[in-house]
């Protein structure tokens, strides 16, 4: 039995975040940012305009030579967080003081990429990748999106490639909870969206039209569709999905927009219900979402970037935070959390860089530092053995269950388009002062608990 706590729900705090790039001594590049613990200091490092600053202790960050536009992952399981540049197709491994070293990956087809995630899609133990393929639009040409299989965490191999579908943004989750990883695909140019259904040994089965995850509406098989974000949005316990759209307004009528799409669970198959934009109001031009905790009340929320921003293409449209109000409503925070009139821009991900217990931002080619004071919160470290389980254990999930909702979330290694939060996992726990109990679900579907966990702090599980 887990411990009948009750979260108490906390007003809005107003102006939760400062802009502290310069303070911080970072110059940041505008692209998509990846936040992973590079040096294993138990600070993640922010990585973003191709170069990794390093996290000195949350106080200021260190720039290091370039590396590209990456998403981290362990893939030979030394504890030492690798990349791969999606923007390069390259694979780095880390070697810490002495920085990093190109490992050779096997002929790949040409291809343009706009987004990748690590996942162990045939659970051996080690890290696989999927790497989304785009287009060229002026040449008609679409790029392959393409598996690759690791090998011992020695090399790749190449597992199969599909030209099908103009693929942006990739992330992964487990979300039939049956010990495999799933994946989900943003295709654009009106194609359906995709979702990649492992069968463990990972052969995978597009299952988007038969779960109700298309993200589209009627007369239109898909959306121009650039990242989605993986969240338990209602807190039940079953990982949801929010899919973006840019949505063009022409002869052709209104395209598809942005939606939340409820998982049913297991009683209801593991499909989605398709529940609209549920308070995520319209604008055009929509690119990159990513979900986190950031007024620590529990509930996940939403900073969704765009494409448009001021005057940009004769348009306004801007960035938004968008506040979980509970049960699939959404209001725009964007003013009151001190985060109005962002730049236009891909970059978006979560991570609380100085382990303070609030949840910061890289966005728009800034870092916005959370000023919330006065709530409770928990953070979970999982590490795999490297041997049944990736190290880094990618892929796992951790529920923390109260007397009226589950709170759940992932370790994932990619979101939105070709961003990553940090893959520590963070809890709001508004005023609860308790122990809590936790369960964790590996990525190989075992189960374990751990119960009277202490808050306030960064708790640290090792597979068993």
């Amino acid at each position: 039995m887990f411990w009948p706590l009750a979260l108490i729900l906390l007003p809005p705090v107003p102006s939760a975040f400062l802009d502290k790039t310069a303070d911080l001594g970072l110059q940041l590049g505008n692209d998509a940012a990846c936040w992973v613990d590079v040096d294993s200091d138990g600070y993640p490092e922010l990585i973003t305009g191709g170069a990794v600053w390093f996290n000195k202790r949350g106080i200021r960050f260190q720039k290091s030579p370039d590396v590209g536009t990456v998403v981290g992952g362990d893939f030979d399981n030394d504890g030492d967080p690798d990349l791969f540049a999606w923007s390069s197709l390259r694979l780095l491994r880390n070697d810490l003081e002495k920085g990093f070293t190109e490992i050779p990956l096997p002929a790949l087809p040409k291809t343009v990429s706009r987004g990748a995630c690590w996942g162990d899609w045939n659970n051996d133990g080690f890290l696989d990748l999927y790497v989304g393929g785009y287009e060229d639009w002026n040449a008609g040409i679409t790029y392959p999106s393409a598996v690759l299989f690791n090998e011992g965490g020695r090399s790749f191999k190449l597992g199969w490639t599909e030209s099908k579908y103009r693929t942006r943004g990739v992330t992964s989750c487990d979300f039939d909870q049956d010990g495999d990883q799933d994946i989900y695909i943003s295709n654009y140019r009106l194609q359906p969206n995709q979702l990649l259904v492992n069968d463990g040994k990972g052969a995978f089965t597009d299952q988007a039209g038969d779960r109700n995850a298309v993200a589209t509406s009627p007369g239109f098989e898909g959306g121009h569709s650039i990242g989605a974000a993986w969240g338990d949005f209602d807190d039940d316990g079953a990982i949801d999905l929010f899919a973006g759209n840019f949505a063009h307004v022409d002869n052709r009528g209104d395209q598809p927009k942005s939606r939340f799409l409820r998982n049913l669970g297991k009683n209801g198959g593991f499909k989605f219900a398709d529940l609209g934009t549920c308070g995520v109001f319209y604008q055009e031009s929509y690119a990159s979402p990513a979900a986190g905790d950031f007024d620590n009340d529990g509930d996940l929320d939403l900073i969704f970037t765009t494409v448009y921003a001021d005057a940009s293409f004769g348009k306004k449209n801007y960035p938004v935070l968008f506040r979980n109000e509970g049960k699939f409503a959404f209001g725009d925070a964007t003013e009151s959390a001190g985060l109005s009139k962002l730049p236009a821009t891909y970059q978006a991900a979560w991570a609380d860089f100085d382990r303070d217990g609030d949840l910061d931002l890289a966005v728009g080619g800034r870092l916005y530092v959370n000023q919330t004071s006065g709530t409770h919160w928990l953070e979970v470290q999982l590490i795999g053995d490297g041997k049944r389980i990736n190290r880094l254990a990618i892929g796992a999930q951790v529920r923390l269950r109260l007397k009226d909702r589950v709170l759940t979330r992932q370790v994932e290694a990619g979101t939105g388009e070709g961003n990553q939060n940090d893959l520590t996992m963070h809890f709001g726990l508004g005023e609860l002062k308790g122990k809590v109990d936790l369960e964790v679900l590996w990525p190989d579907g075992k189960r374990q608990r751990v119960r009277g966990v202490a808050v306030d702090r960064v708790r640290v599980i090792r597979c068993q």
